[in-house]
C-alpha cells in the first residue's frame, strides 16, 4: 500500500496548473486565485491625516495645558487645508489631511470651545500625536497582493484602497463529479429494497465548490460498463477534473476500473489510511482529463476528498500554500487499539481544548462528520490515552 504522503505527492506532481487568466472586478474576485502579484501605484494613505476628530496645531504654540489659540480654519474629511498660521489651530476632521505646519492633533475631548471663536487645549501635545502618516500603510511600490493566495474580503479591500478597480485571476477548475451505483437512489426519492441514499453527491458539490471549483455534476450512472464509458467520455470533453465515487475497488460489479482503462489510463491505489483506502487516479480522453475515484463509503469519500482531493484542485487552480494548519492538543479520549494504517480520526475540542473522538468511527458512520470539528492525524502503529499529545485539524481549515 502507498503511504498517505505517497500518494499525496503523485497526486500533487500531476497537478498541472491551468493557463487560462481572466482579468475580474473585484465584486467578482472573492474566492478567486490571484494569478500575478500586484503592487501600490500610490501611499496609502496619500497624505498625513488626522486619526480622530480634534484640532491640528503646532506643539511650540501649546507650551501648558489650557492654552488658548483662535481657530483659524475648518477642514473636513475629503477636503484640503490652507498652511496653518502661527499661534491658530484648525477644527480638524477624522481623515482629512493635516495641513502643513501642524506637527500634532489634539482630540475633541481634550479641547474646549472659547469665547471669540478661540479652543482652549487642555493637554501639552506631542509631536506626531493623532497623525497617520502618508505611506504608513503601504509605500508606493510595495508589493500588496503576492501570487497564488485565495483572494478573501480583506484582500479585495486592500485592492481597492491602492485604486485598483480589476484583479488577474486563475479560470476556475471545471471539476465533473458522478456518482456510480445501482444501489443509490435520490433523496426525495421512495427507498426500493437494497438501495442507500445518495450522500456522497451532497457533500461532494458543495465541497469542491468551496474550493473555488466550477462543477458539473452528472449524476448518478448505473453499474453498466457502457454507461459508464460514455459518461466519462462527456465529462472529459468538458471538464478538467472527474471525480466520481464509489466502484473504484474490484468487484464484479465496480466498473470503474475497467471504464476509465478502455477511455484512458488509470492506477487503482491502496493506500495505508483509515478511512479510505482505495482511491482510483488516471487520465480519460485524448485531452488526458484527469480522474480521481473516491471510495463509496461516505466518510471515506468525505475525508479523501478533504486530505486529497483538495491540495490537487487548489494546486491546479495555482494556489501556493494549500496544507492545512496543525496544531497539538491534549487528547480528552483513549484510543488503545493501534492500526496499521494512519488514521484520521473524527473529533472535536472541549470547554478546555482538548480532542474528544467520536464513539464509532466507522466508515459508514457520516454523522461523525456531523458532530466533530476536526480530525485527529494518527500515525500508523500508535495507540494513545487521554492526556497525551495529538495532531489535530480543524475541518474549517480543510473547507476552502
Amino acid at each position: 500500500m502507498l503511504s498517505f504522503d505517497e500518494a499525496l505527492a503523485r497526486l500533487l506532481d500531476a497537478a498541472l496548473p491551468v493557463a487560462e487568466i481572466r482579468s475580474v472586478p473585484l465584486a467578482a474576485a472573492c474566492g478567486r486565485v490571484l494569478a500575478q502579484s500586484q503592487f501600490s501605484s500610490q501611499d496609502v494613505p496619500p497624505l498625513d491625516n488626522a486619526a480622530m476628530d480634534g484640532y491640528a496645531l503646532r506643539c511650540a504654540d501649546v507650551p501648558v495645558a489650557g492654552t488658548a489659540l483662535p481657530i483659524s480654519q475648518r477642514i473636513p474629511a475629503g477636503s484640503v487645508g490652507a498652511p496653518l498660521m502661527p499661534g491658530t489651530a484648525a477644527r480638524i476632521f477624522t481623515g482629512a489631511p493635516v495641513p502643513p505646519g501642524a506637527d500634532a492633533v489634539v482630540m475633541q475631548e481634550l479641547a474646549e470651545p472659547a469665547a471669540e471663536g478661540r479652543v482652549l487645549i487642555q493637554e501639552v501635545p506631542k509631536p506626531g500625536q493623532h497623525i497617520r502618516r502618508a505611506g504608513e500603510d503601504i509605500a508606493a511600490g510595495a508589493e500588496i497582493l503576492p501570487a497564488g493566495i485565495r483572494l478573501g474580503p480583506a484582500h479585495l479591500g486592500l485592492a481597492a484602497s491602492v485604486g485598483l478597480a480589476a484583479l488577474p485571476v486563475y479560470r476556475r477548475l471545471r471539476v465533473a463529479l458522478l456518482s456510480t451505483g445501482n444501489e443509490l437512489a435520490e433523496p426525495g426519492e421512495p427507498l426500493a429494497p437494497g438501495q442507500i441514499y445518495n450522500a456522497n453527491r451532497h457533500f461532494l458539490r458543495p465541497l469542491l465548490e468551496g474550493f473555488g471549483c466550477e462543477v458539473r455534476d452528472l449524476g448518478r450512472v448505473p453499474d453498466d460498463l457502457a454507461a459508464l464509458r460514455q459518461a466519462l467520455r462527456q465529462a472529459a470533453a468538458e471538464n478538467d477534473l472527474i471525480v466520481s465515487t464509489g466502484g473504484v475497488s474490484v468487484g464484479e460489479a465496480d466498473h470503474v476500473k475497467a471504464a476509465v482503462e478502455a477511455e484512458g489510463e488509470l492506477e487503482l491505489w491502496k493506500i495505508a489510511i483509515k478511512p479510505g483506502k482505495p482511491l482510483a487516479f488516471g487520465k480519460v480522453g485524448a485531452g488526458g482529463t484527469a480522474f480521481i475515484g473516491l471510495p463509496g463509503n461516505p466518510v471515506a469519500s468525505f475525508v479523501t476528498c478533504l486530505l486529497l482531493v483538495r491540495p490537487f484542485v487548489l494546486k491546479r487552480m495555482g494556489m501556493t500554500q494549500w496544507r492545512p494548519r496543525r496544531r497539538r492538543v491534549l487528547a480528552a479520549s483513549s484510543w488503545p487499539k493501534a492500526d496499521k494504517r494512519r488514521e484520521f480520526l473524527r473529533a472535536r475540542l472541549d470547554g478546555e481544548g482538548r480532542a474528544e473522538l467520536f464513539p464509532n468511527q466507522g466508515s459508514g458512520v457520516l454523522s461523525s462528520c456531523v458532530w466533530a470539528e476536526g480530525l485527529i492525524d494518527n500515525p500508523p502503529g500508535r495507540a494513545f490515552a487521554a492526556g497525551d499529545e495529538v495532531e489535530f485539524i480543524a475541518l474549517a481549515d480543510l473547507m476552502g
